[in-house]
């Protein structure tokens, strides 16, 4: 019976750490997923351990097993740690993209391609990148959206509308510019220009011509984000 009850339990343990592993956003679950799979071999080491089925190299195999399992999370932190490291070495050079950033959302603008990407920062969907919700959880977060933050609307719109070409009517109820004044930092508006800290005034003349040609509503733009890039180069110049 004891045996029984710890394997009950084992099994319990890991279903649970498995149903939390499927509710994360899905570039959170390899890591989980990972640790997931150690979990099951610990456990099938102990549980075999326990019940005098294993030899003594098992449990030594469980202590390296058990190691392992907490370095496990520094290897997932260092991991996209070196992948940013090796994206950042391999860009063509600085202003790649521009960021933009709301209450609800960070949405990233990629100057060659004029492609959209972005994450959710708060609300049920936090952590979540856009490209990873379907249809139907876009439509919820935009009505979450319009309930909680009218700029966090204006960047999903725009999401919107280049992720699904020829339709038009996504919260245009709510869209307005943004304030000219904004409290938008020397910081903000660098990274919606995609600068530098050493940024000149040549250089944010030259990357706001840029993106105003990307932003173009041929190629998935539209005027809340063409108006938060003049704010930007004119709080810079001003």
């Amino acid at each position: 019976m004891p045996k029984l009850l710890l394997l009950l339990a084992i099994a319990l343990a890991l279903y649970i750490l498995f149903i939390r592993a499927q509710a994360l956003p899905p570039h959170q679950r390899k890591g989980q997923y990972l640790k997931l799979g150690i979990g099951i071999a610990v456990a099938a080491v102990v549980f075999l351990t326990v019940t005098g089925r294993m030899h003594w190299v098992g449990a030594a195999l469980t202590g390296l097993l058990v190691g392992a399992r907490q370095l496990l999370p520094l290897l997932v932190r260092l991991f996209p740690m070196l992948s940013a490291l090796r994206n950042k070495s391999s860009a063509a050079g600085p202003g790649q993209h521009s960021t933009v950033e709301s209450v609800i959302l960070r949405m990233h603008l990629d100057h060659e391609s004029g492609k959209l990407s972005g994450e959710v920062l708060r609300g049920p969907l936090q952590d979540w990148r856009l490209d990873e919700l379907d249809r139907s959880q876009l439509e919820g977060l935009l009505l979450f959206c319009q309930q909680e933050d009218n700029d966090s609307v204006q960047l999903l719109v725009s999401y919107l509308e280049q992720r699904f070409p020829g339709e038009s009517d996504f919260g245009k109820q709510q869209q307005t510019a943004p304030d000219s004044g904004g409290g938008l930092s020397r910081t903000e508006a660098l990274a919606v220009l995609g600068l530098g800290d050493d940024a000149s005034d040549e250089d944010i003349v030259q990357a706001h011509r840029k993106l105003m040609q990307k932003l173009h509503p041929d190629r998935g733009g539209n005027d809340y984000l063409a108006a938060k890039i003049n704010q930007a180069k004119d709080f810079l110049l001003g």
